[in-house]
């Protein structure tokens, strides 16, 4: 059983289980930033957010005390990103109508932006000029359309249905072809930079007409795109893929509601990366989680209370990422093996875990959140091996739960 490092309680005016985490004060240290958000009838916006010491102290809070809801089905529009590049992250996040750009360390609104209507799904940050950072960013509707903003809040533009489909959860920007320019897989097509198509996933004989991309995540880069692999999962189909990066389809399974991916080196006897996908809409407390292999072969096939929110972690320092389960409440080998399981209060159950350093050595530890929002555990990543290069302080850059 793993003792936390630390819990941190939230109040119950903002506690989340969306978390992200950074320092956001200057001191050298991570911070959490909690928030919650509301649903109107799937539309989403952020509505409250509190920013917690690893001690417990509040440093401050913005929006509505109490607001929204505490409990997680999607990712929340709010993030942490030093987005005017002046060393210092700011707390971003989308408002009703508005994208709000709050001072770390005070919780100070700087500014407030326009938004359209219901462009409050999700928080893209990305580098669509070529500014050598990522100065501009994305906002989407749930499943519609998307825009991208430079800093000063100007729109570079605007796509509606990308190649005629849905947008993607979180749309994944990315430099294809060496440019210093980030592409935008935003649905089932990929965009330039300037926003224009550049290709569409070409399914060959599988029906992508109907549905939503649940989640690009980027398995391999090459110096061409052809030989970039890039793993996808895709609702309406039931299918989990994987794409070279002109888009065409190199193998695929389906038959199961395939939702979220993490790449890692899972399994060190298998050549390759592999693949790490939960299984989603299965009977509650039988949810699969399963490892793939590059070339599409399933390896191993988990199951537990509830598998849809996971990461990687290497947890004994052998250079092998092991698997993270939140439902399931501990670490596991890829072979499905339990390595450990996390030790929290009564009457608390975890819902949400990243992969984040949060003691400042470089060695990813686990940041996870409770259903409720009552608190989030920190377990310390004691026997892990350090990265190159090293893991940021905090989550990173657009975290997301796809």
């Amino acid at each position: 059983m793993l003792t936390p490092w630390t819990r941190i309680p939230f109040s119950p005016e903002d506690g989340g289980c969306w978390l992200v985490a950074g320092d956001i004060d200057g001191d050298g240290e991570a911070e959490i930033v909690t928030a919650r958000n509301v649903d109107e009838d799937d539309v989403h916006y952020t509505c409250t957010v509190g920013a917690y010491k690893l001690d417990g102290t509040r440093l401050w809070q913005w929006g509505a005390p109490g607001g929204g809801r505490a409990m997680l089905h999607h990712d929340v529009a709010c993030q942490i990103h030093d987005w005017d590049g002046d060393g210092r992250p700011e707390v971003i996040l989308c408002a009703r109508a508005e994208l709000v750009e709050l001072d770390g360390a005070s919780g100070w609104e700087k500014r407030r932006l326009p938004l359209p209507p219901q462009a409050s799904d999700c928080l893209t940050f990305c580098d669509l000029s070529g500014a050598g950072r990522a100065s501009d960013v994305l906002v989407k509707t749930r499943y519609g359309q998307l825009w991208a903003y430079n800093y000063a809040g100007e729109l570079l533009w605007t796509v509606e249905r990308p190649g005629g489909h849905p947008t993607a959860h979180q749309p994944l920007a990315f430099d294809l072809d060496g440019d210093g320019r980030d592409a935008v897989m935003a649905g089932f097509a990929l965009l330039n930079p300037d926003g224009s198509e550049r290709w569409r996933i070409q399914p060959g004989a599988y029906d992508l007409s109907g549905g939503h991309l649940d989640c690009l995540r980027v398995a391999r880069r090459g110096p061409a795109p052809e030989e970039w692999r890039l793993a996808f999962t895709y609702c309406g189909a039931r299918l989990l893929g994987m794409l070279d990066g002109t888009g065409r389809l190199l193998w695929a399974l389906t038959g199961e509601h395939f939702e979220s991916v993490d790449v890692g080196r899972i399994l060190p006897d298998v050549p390759g990366v592999q693949l790490a996908v939960d299984i989603d809409k299965a009977a509650h407390g039988e949810n699969p989680l399963w490892v793939v292999g590059e070339d599409g072969t399933v390896h191993t096939r988990m199951l537990g209370h509830y598998s849809r929110v996971h990461d990687l972690v290497d947890w004994t320092g052998d250079g092998v990422q092991d698997i993270v389960v939140a439902g399931f409440g501990g670490i596991f080998d890829g072979r499905g093996q339990r390595l450990a399981s996390f030790a929290v209060n009564p009457g608390e159950e975890i819902h949400t875990v990243f992969a984040a350093d949060m003691t400042g050595d470089g060695i990813p530890d686990l940041l996870v959140g409770t259903v409720e929002g009552q608190a989030a555990y920190v377990f310390r990543n004691a026997h892990g091996s350090r990265p190159n290069p090293p893991a940021p302080l905090g989550t990173g850059r657009n975290v997301t739960l796809y």
